[in-house]
């Protein structure tokens, strides 16, 4: 074999291997970062069924479709550009747009404890009379997406900020590979959530005696699930979003909140033996959200009471 084919393939090859080299990095990095946005991606999926509670079942999934699209354009055509050129000129913004993320949770996670709490809701909902059903279900739509934006921003810059990937094309497709996947386990698994009752009441109707004891449990067990899941998402709100506060003032030079939260968190997971760990996680989970809740709350009572401004219609 000519020495000039022998050296082509061996170039070839070593191109080979640094390119699937580069895939597990990728992948690696994909995987780490998807990991930290768990909290985030808790809460986007505990918060979207309330767009579709309450509306015609025949437009559910057609509604959650038009959210999923949403959810895509947002991540790959809005904010994967801009993080790869954030990330590639102005790295040190990232930390300010995760800051501005994290406010923006403890403002919501705040607005929906304190309408709990007897304070007044804001903007139309589900409860109210909904004079025209197609403008009310567009405008559910793009509250949906408006939110869906937000904790898309904070999935892609939790993710850029925890990748260590020094080719931008690295970046872009780890970035690329966790919007994709988390945006179809999300949306998919709100699909499933929102057609529980759907499944249950067909299954009742069926000739089988178990059948139809599964449905029935289906359809009695589905308003509790999305109660859970309205308390989860407060609760995820809260945590991811001070947690994401607490680190953003670390980064940012301001090391008293994150250090006084961290050593109490030592302070429990030292002295609880065997659930140490665990037991430290939900102390520091715990102030996080305590920091949030308190944030929100100002967030809330300038934007409400000081500007006079009101809630945008697609508040949960």
């Amino acid at each position: 074999m000519p020495s000039g084919l022998v050296a082509l393939l061996d170039d070839i090859s070593i191109i080979a291997k640094a390119a699937a080299a580069s895939a597990d990095d990728i992948t690696v990095a994909a995987s780490r970062a998807g990991a930290k946005t768990a909290g985030v991606v808790i809460d986007d999926a505990a918060v979207t069924p309330s767009y579709v509670t309450g509306l015609s079942p025949a437009r559910e999934l057609p509604i959650i479709w038009s959210i999923t699209k949403g959810s895509f354009k947002n991540k790959l055509l809005i904010l994967l550009p801009g993080a790869l050129l954030l990330s590639e000129f102005l790295p040190g913004a990232i930390i300010f747009i995760l800051m501005l993320g994290g406010g923006y949770l403890a403002y919501e996670g705040a607005e929906k404890v304190i309408e709990k709490l007897g304070g007044g809701k804001h903007g139309k909902t589900v409860d109210d009379v909904i004079e025209n059903p197609e403008e009310f279900e567009k405008q559910r739509i793009a509250g949906a997406i408006r939110t869906d934006l937000i904790l898309s921003a904070e999935i892609m810059a939790i993710t850029l900020n925890e990748i260590e990937l020094d080719v931008w094309w690295e970046r872009g497709l780890a970035l690329a590979l966790v919007a994709i996947l988390v945006t179809v386990a999300v949306y998919g698994a709100v699909a499933i959530i929102v057609k529980m009752d759907d499944v249950g009441l067909h299954l009742s109707k069926t000739s089988s005696v178990a059948a139809q004891r599964i449905g029935r449990g289906l359809v009695a067990f589905v308003p509790y699930l999305l109660i859970a899941l309205s308390f989860i998402g407060t609760i995820a709100m809260l945590w991811v979003g001070g947690g994401i506060l607490l680190h953003g003032t670390h980064e940012l030079g301001f090391h008293a909140l994150y250090d006084a939260t961290h050593g109490l968190e030592n302070a429990v997971q030292s002295t609880t033996g065997s659930f140490g760990g665990l037991l430290g996680w939900l102390t520091y989970a715990a102030l996080s959200a305590i920091l949030a809740l308190v944030v929100g709350a100002i967030i809330a009572f300038v934007i409400h009471k000081v500007l006079k401004i009101g809630h945008a219609e697609e508040a949960h």
